[in-house]
């Protein structure tokens, strides 16, 4: 076996382990990889996890997935970036989907149910904490806080899934039309000249091919629902800009509150055990689309396959995007109207996460503990170093005791 061979063995143990103990989310995600992917194996220099880090926050998707399967990528190429990513998803992704096809059988016993009247609004604590974490680091000027009460009060009034692309597209151009001054035009003619047109139209072929297929083919069919939750997953996937925390929102409003495909306590009830778990938070997916299609009546084999949609389907546009766009990345962070786009994004994706909060504190009502439970959450999390599977053991054990 040759020392490239080796180094790519290797390589896939220590990914093996990093999965196995990658908790905290995409900030605890990049300490872990700078420690031993960059200063104790050298697979690739700190500028280049920087940079490939940096690539992530710029493109739709998940981030901590993207840079993982960059590294990959660098040190063995596509194959490995392959094998990279599937051993990444795989371990979480088939615990939530297990979550979901048993949460059925204990659903309606009562312990079950006492257990996770606390778990759920530790729940919406965590999404209150990431909230005011974004808030705090993407709401500095002007124009930002507008964007995010422009995009709080669009989506509280039409709770429309189409309302989230057009509110993204809107960001993005206003904060990159006000913050970037007119150059760069010979710049933006060789990177784009870089860009293989036919790659282009697959990626935008895929959604448009799944969205006219989940039209045309009859609701009452058995392949209408994995269909459209392809054409749903895929389409978030195109759209999330910041991560497992934007992802909650998105999520939250098209499958609980526009089409009802959810109940809230399975939401938040499969959001909890999410953050539990090491590895991505992507893999929340593997339980929203086994859950959608338990709750249509699909059985267990139903279940499986919309797990497996739901987690191709969202992780697929950020997956291509790192995969075609790593090679000339050297010209693309040059662009100035790119970056300067990426903070009208993630203004209007805060708004997003800001309507997803209130709409989970809405049903709380007059339940009193359940407000203290959430802000007791919030406050471990944004004033100790309690890690947030600790503070969700915390809910369990609270439900157990009271």
């Amino acid at each position: 076996m040759n020392h490239n061979s080796k180094r790519k063995l290797l390589f896939i143990r220590d990914v093996i382990i990093y999965t196995l103990t990658a908790f905290g989310g995409p900030q605890a995600h990049i300490a872990v990889l700078l420690r031993e992917f960059v200063e104790k194996r050298r697979y690739v220099t700190e500028q280049e996890l920087m940079e490939l880090n940096a690539l992530a926050q710029l493109l739709p998707g998940p981030s901590s997935t993207q840079t993982l399967v960059g590294i990959a990528w660098k040190v063995g190429g596509l194959r490995l970036a392959i094998i990279t990513f599937l051993i990444w998803i795989f371990p979480s992704a088939t615990i939530m989907c297990m979550a979901a096809i048993s949460y059925k059988m204990f659903a309606n016993r009562a312990q079950f149910a006492e257990i996770l009247r606390f778990v759920q609004p530790v729940a919406v604590g965590i999404v209150a904490y990431a909230t005011y974490s974004f808030a705090s680091r993407f709401l500095k000027t002007r124009v930002s806080l507008m964007l995010a009460s422009g995009s709080l009060i669009a989506t509280l009034i039409l709770q429309n899934a189409y309302a989230f692309p057009l509110l993204i597209l809107l960001g993005g151009i206003i904060s990159s039309a006000l913050e970037t001054q007119p150059q760069e035009n010979e710049l933006r003619v060789k990177l784009f000249s870089n860009v293989n047109p036919n790659k282009v139209t697959y990626f935008i072929g895929i959604l448009l091919f799944f969205a006219a297929l989940g039209a045309l083919i009859n609701q009452t069919s058995v392949f209408s629902l994995p269909i459209r939750l392809f054409e749903n997953f895929y389409r978030n996937g195109i759209l999330i800009f910041g991560g497992g925390q934007v992802l909650v929102p998105l999520m939250y409003t098209e499958f609980v509150g526009v089409k009802h495909y959810l109940t809230q306590p399975e939401f938040l009830s499969g959001y909890a055990l999410q953050q539990a778990l090491p590895g991505p938070t992507f893999s929340f997916t593997s339980f929203l689309g086994s859950m959608t299609m338990g709750n249509k009546g699909s059985g267990i084999p139903g279940q499986i396959v919309g797990s497996v949609v739901a987690v191709i389907g969202i992780n697929l546009p950020g997956l291509i995007l790192i995969l075609f766009i790593v090679p000339f990345w050297n010209d693309l962070k040059k662009i100035t109207r790119i970056k300067n786009s990426l903070s009208g994004i993630n203004a209007v994706a805060v708004g997003f996460m800001a309507t997803a909060l209130i709409l989970l504190v809405r049903p709380f009502g007059l339940d009193w503990m359940a407000y203290l439970v959430m802000i007791g959450a919030f406050l471990l999390l944004n004033f100790t170093k309690i890690k947030t599977p600790v503070v969700i053991i915390i809910g369990i054990a609270l439900g157990l005791i009271f």
